[in-house]
């Protein structure tokens, strides 16, 4: 099992091709080059976690094409209407920790890249997604959205070798040491 994460799809949505300059004609085109792209990743057993921004349209459609169990991690674009009426997500949340084999920190997802979060400083990795490669990661967390991943999910060993390659996060707040509360 491979456990897949992306952030910011955006399918059904036409304006982010010129917001976000992606290399597509139309949202058409686009739509199917992403879904063709988690499906060529995906193996029976396989899980993707989507952190936000997943369609502008109703959310099962898309599902539906998706060959592995899908999760979605809720971003300013997962609007409740949309998110409310799919019946094919395998879990919704706002924020999640994933516990991926092998690990021994869960993956910190949320749409939004953060400073800090849960466990850090013990060598927790935070995926993100909303900027669209315009907040760049460091040596623990990484922008997981397609516009910096070629529009393909990735898995947990891809990211790993990014941030292998990123600046030091060194010297993050940890609030143990700290004398300010």
């Amino acid at each position: 099992m491979t456990t897949l994460f992306m952030a910011d799809p955006h399918l059904g949505h036409a304006n982010i091709i010129k917001y976000a300059k992606r290399p597509f004609f139309s949202v058409a085109e686009m739509d199917e080059e992403i879904i063709a792209n988690i499906n060529n990743r995906a193996k029976p057993g396989d899980v993707l976690y989507i952190l936000g921004d997943f369609a502008f349209a109703d959310h099962d459609p898309y599902l539906e094409r998706i060959k592995i169990e899908a999760h979605l991690v809720l971003g300013n674009h997962d609007h409740s209407n949309r998110v409310g009426a799919a019946k094919r997500w395998a879990s919704i949340s706002h924020y999640k920790e994933v516990k991926v084999e092998g690990e021994q920190v869960p993956v910190v997802c949320f749409h939004y890249g953060m400073r800090v979060w849960n466990r850090s400083h013990h060598g927790a990795i935070h995926l993100y997604g909303h900027s669209h490669g315009g907040l760049p990661g460091d040596s623990q967390s990484c922008d997981v959205g397609v516009d910096c991943w070629n529009f393909h999910p990735v898995s947990l060993p891809e990211i790993k070798a990014r941030l292998a390659i990123s600046p030091w996060r060194g010297g993050e707040p940890d609030h143990h040491g700290s004398s300010k509360v």
